[in-house]
């Protein structure tokens, strides 16, 4: 090949390359961004066309318009209702409320399961925050999760870890592994670290991370220790 015409091209391949490490986290932030505006415009659209019956008036035909009204009516409800449900009534209220919804089976299981998720995700609880690494799909490889919870064995009595492990780049699926918790190898990542891996596909994270569980990594007398067996 011709030397000018390869030179060309590598430069071609690293400027391309350069424009989508800076465009990419700035696309995503948009996708992310843009769905979440999609979301609160249309839990608030049929409270505009309601108002848009009520009172007819040109300017409120404006489809633009129309969506930043719906998007600021559902930040408020979203407000209000936070702002009731922080108080003794409001949470008394909100008992009753979810009193009601566990009278509806598929609706109760469903509710009951996102809130725990997020109540979960909310904690401050670091034993609820835990960001590990698991043996994950072979033994060798190892995949970043998220420690959910803990559990007993009720045959052995063995100390079981439930692991969320999110799929790369798509953190929206993804995998849950309940495993010994010996075999859980525990990070000093914290959130907002772990998530910029998954997101970015290991591109952006720390320097350094623990990968070995430490009393597998030195033996007692210096060597490296041997893997437990699979089995």
């Amino acid at each position: 090949m011709n030397p000018v015409l390869a030179r060309t091209l590598r430069s071609l391949q690293r400027n391309i390359l350069a424009g989508v490490i800076t465009i990419g986290p700035l696309f995503v932030t948009y996708l992310i961004f843009s769905f979440l505006l999609e979301v609160l415009a249309k839990a608030g659209l049929p409270v505009v066309w309601l108002l848009e019956a009520v009172l007819p008036s040109d300017w409120l035909t404006q489809p633009w318009l129309q969506s930043l009204l719906a998007v600021l009516l559902t930040l408020v409800v979203l407000y209000v209702v936070g702002s009731v449900t922080s108080l003794v009534v409001g949470r008394q209220a909100l008992r009753l409320f979810e009193a009601a919804l566990d009278r509806l089976p598929f609706v109760a299981k469903i509710y009951g399961s996102v809130r725990q998720l997020i109540d979960s995700m909310m904690v401050k609880n670091e034993s609820s925050q835990r960001v590990v690494l698991v043996d994950f799909p072979i033994v060798g490889q190892k995949s970043i999760g998220f420690l959910t919870r803990t559990l007993t064995d009720e045959t052995t009595g063995r100390l079981l870890a439930a692991v969320l492990l999110p799929n790369a780049i798509n953190p929206t699926s993804a995998f849950l592994q309940i495993l010994p918790m010996e075999r859980v190898t525990e990070t000093d990542l914290n959130m907002e670290q772990a998530m910029s891996m998954i997101m970015t596909g290991g591109a952006v994270g720390p320097e350094t991370i623990r990968f070995s569980r430490p009393e597998l990594a030195v033996g007692r007398e210096g060597k490296p220790a041997a893997a437990p067996p699979a089995g």
